[in-house]
Order: structure tokens, then C-alpha cells, then sequence
């Protein structure tokens, strides 16, 4: 999906969120520092019988003042936007409803969902017929455990920015991409954020095209914490490819570029491919690159499946008012007008599909769209703590000439003993 500078400026000034989302589950995707604002007199907020509370990060509650004072003028409740700080939301969250002083309602990313509801913290939503109105992998991310805690409002997944003047078309193949990089003359065609302890969230494309998913599923969809897929035969031929792309083999995985070196690299020039997410689009288009937006090239016949992170909004299980939290939640906040807004404050594929469909008359976002076509929810089990904990150690060790056999099968022993 080709980006030019009127499309880019459509998209706006990328935020590093996620988080992601992914961010928000301890990968190295950026997190958002902004202050929190002030909101009436509520302070922190506290529920109560005839207003709505509702926790938001600092650069959304203007998106959704037109929501809160809709719902007031048609009910008589009052909804109040509390302004956050995205890097304490969740911790405060899970502090302050027991308490009875935190919101009805809170912003934030669909894998807090296992530890908000081994909390107890959270309540179950109910979306009635509008479920179907969400994008696949939105719904899916929002269910856990059978119960669906999170009214979604955007989704987010890296893809292959590509500098249109050097390679003129996406590649074939994870291979096909290499090669073009470097009949081009170039010594690093393709750069992905790594580091000393790697970066398991932006190789996990790769990881599933082998055919090894973290986790398996269980009878309901979601994911297994039992059922370790790390181990499968599939697992020990992703890590043979990684040692095989590290220092010893085509070094197009390299532990020395952190994100920085990545987009230096991109930006000047010396690579025509960069794995990355949105909020890298708008650098590469300030520095003049001829950005075109691509999916993942596989390394087999298998697609690359990069994590989709999606970002909605909880009902407190202390809410003295869950039916207007849950009323204002899916006939509000999950209308198009609204998600469109929140589009348009963050600049993230809204969840909804009719929302989704019109933003994606931006190149950008159209482009992202496709590229996590087959995109699947990161796990918001409790678990993954142990995951991430060895997981990208492992890889850079095999990137670094470990032995992928070996290193690998040591993941697999110290994430199950750490689950267990």
C-alpha cells in the first residue's frame, strides 16, 4: 500500500501507544507518557448511582466528550471524563476499585484482561447482537475465558514499511525481500528492533509461519496456557531459521540494532525494509521516504501472523451502575461516530467494521489493515509473563550463534516449569 506525504498527513503525527497495547503487555513497543488531565471536581473518580466515572488517557477525553454529553442528555446521567496517565492506569485500576474509589469505567488494552479478572476487578460485558459488528480478531481479543470484558475501540499490528524507491514492489517472501535489498546494493536490506534481549513481539510473525504459536486453543477459541505449542516441531524449525538469519547466516537479525538504529537505518537509506508499527509512519514520511506499507513477508508457505493489540474500554465489578456503564459503553462508545473520533485522536484501525471500512480510505491505515489481515489477539493470560520473561533472551541468544536446538529446548523447559 503505497503512502504519499497527503495520505500521511491524514494519519497525523503517530503516536507510540499499544501497545500495545503491545506496550501495555511488556513488549518493547512504546508506551504513552502524557500527563493526566483534570476532569470536574471527582478528582481520581469515584462511582456512583447517577453519574459514570470513566478513566481515559489524557489525549482521547476530547474524542469523547460528544459521547459523554450525548448520553447525559438522553438519560440524565452524567458521564465524566477523567483524564489518565496511560503508564499507571491499570495499577491504579486494580488498586482503587476494591476500594470502592476507582472509575465505573477505564480505557485500556485487551491482555490486561487476565490480570483484571484474576483480580476481580473487571465485570462481563454484554454486546447482545452488536457483536457481530466488530472486527474478527477485535471480539476474539476481547473475550477471555468465555466472558467478553472489553468494549473494543481500536486495533494495532506492526508491518513492512518499504522504501518505494529502492524496491519499487513488496516482496514475494521473507527471501525475495533480502535479495532485492541487496541487488540494491545494500549491506542490511531489512531491519527489525531487537536488542541485547531481543524483541519476541516483532519476531512473532516469523515464529508463526512455522507454525508454532505460543499457546494452543481450547474448546471456546481462546488461548490455553496448558496446551504450550513453544515445543512443537514447528518451534524447533523457527529456531533453526533464526540462528540462520543471526551473526553466523544472512545477519539479517542483528541483537545490535535497538529501535533506534532501526529507523536510523530506514530513514537514511541503508535498509529499503523495516518491520515496526504505525507510530513509525510518520518519521519515514517527515524524512521524505517514498513509504509504501506492506504485510509480512513469510519466510515459508505459511502467513505471517503478527499479534494484533486491541485497545477498548472495562467495567469496574464495583460499579454501583453497571447497566449504564454497559449501556453507554456499547451504545456510545461502539457506534461509528465515536470510534471514528477515537480514530482520529490516536490514529489505530478502529474495532468497529463499518468505522474500519472508512478509515481505511487512508492509505496508511488501509495498509496496516491488510497487513494484519491474519493477525491474531496477543494472549492476555496471565502466563505470558513467564513467556516473555525467557522468550526473547532465548532468540537473541540464537541470533547471537547459539545453538537453536539446544537454546530453544531450554525455553521450552524454564517457560513450562515457570507456568507450572
Amino acid at each position: 500500500m503505497k503512502v504519499n506525504k497527503k495520505g500521511a498527513l491524514v494519519f497525523g503525527a503517530l503516536l507510540a501507544t499499544s501497545a500495545l497495547l503491545a506496550g501495555c503487555s511488556g513488549s518493547a513497543t512504546p508506551t504513552n507518557t502524557a500527563k493526566p488531565e483534570e476532569s470536574g471536581d471527582t478528582g481520581a473518580g469515584e462511582s456512583s448511582d447517577n453519574a459514570l466515572v470513566v478513566w481515559v488517557d489524557a489525549e482521547r477525553v476530547d474524542a469523547l466528550q460528544g459521547a459523554a454529553d450525548a448520553y447525559e442528555e438522553k438519560t440524565g446521567i452524567k458521564v465524566d471524563l477523567v483524564g489518565r496517565d496511560n503508564n499507571t492506569i491499570k495499577d491504579d485500576f486494580i488498586q482503587q476499585v476494591p476500594t470502592g474509589k476507582g472509575p465505573d469505567i477505564t480505557m485500556g488494552a485487551h491482555d490486561w484482561a487476565g490480570e483484571l479478572s484474576a483480580n476481580g476487578v473487571v465485570a462481563p460485558l454484554e454486546l447482545g447482537d452488536s457483536a457481530a459488528d466488530y472486527l474478527d480478531v477485535a471480539l476474539k481479543a476481547s473475550t477471555y475465558e468465555g466472558n467478553v470484558y472489553l468494549l473494543p475501540y481500536a486495533v494495532e499490528n506492526i508491518a513492512v514499511l518499504r522504501n518505494a524507491d529502492i524496491a519499487p514492489n513488496a516482496a514475494a517472501s521473507f527471501d525475495d525481500m533480502l535479495a532485492t535489498g541487496a541487488a540494491a546494493g545494500l549491506t542490511q536490506p531489512f531491519v527489525v528492533e531487537q536488542g541485547a534481549e531481543g524483541n519476541p513481539y516483532h519476531l512473532y510473525p516469523f515464529q508463526t509461519a512455522f507454525g508454532a504459536p505460543v499457546f494452543g486453543l481450547n474448546a471456546e477459541g481462546g488461548y490455553d496456557p496448558t496446551k504450550l505449542e513453544l515445543g512443537s516441531a514447528g518451534g524447533t524449525e523457527f529456531a533453526k531459521w533464526l540462528s540462520a538469519q543471526g551473526k553466523n547466516g544472512t545477519a539479517a537479525l542483528n541483537t545490535d540494532i535497538d529501535g533506534a538504529i532501526a529507523k536510523e537505518n530506514f530513514l537514511s537509506g541503508k535498509s529499503a525494509y523495516w518491520l515496526t508499527g504505525p507510530w513509525n509512519v510518520g518519521a519515514a514520511v517527515d524524512a521524505g521516504i517514498n513509504v509504501a506499507v506492506d504485510a509480512i513477508p513469510s519466510p515459508t508457505a505459511i502467513p505471517a501472523q503478527p499479534f494484533a493489540g486491541v485497545k477498548g474500554f472495562y467495567i469496574s465489578s464495583e460499579s454501583k451502575n453497571k447497566v449504564a456503564a454497559n449501556d453507554f459503553l456499547v451504545n456510545y462508545i461502539g457506534t461509528a461516530d465515536v470510534q471514528l473520533e477515537l480514530y482520529k485522536a490516536g490514529n489505530i484501525l478502529p474495532a468497529l467494521k463499518a468505522a474500519a471500512e472508512e478509515a481505511s480510505s487512508d492509505p496508511i491505515l488501509a495498509g496496516f489493515a491488510a497487513a494484519g489481515a491474519d493477525a491474531v489477539p496477543m494472549p492476555a493470560v496471565p502466563a505470558m509473563g513467564a513467556v516473555w520473561q525467557y522468550w526473547g533472551i532465548a532468540q537473541a541468544e540464537i541470533i547471537n550463534g547459539g545453538d537453536p536446538t539446544t537454546v530453544w529446548a531450554k525455553l521450552v523447559t524454564d517457560v513450562t516449569a515457570a507456568i507450572k
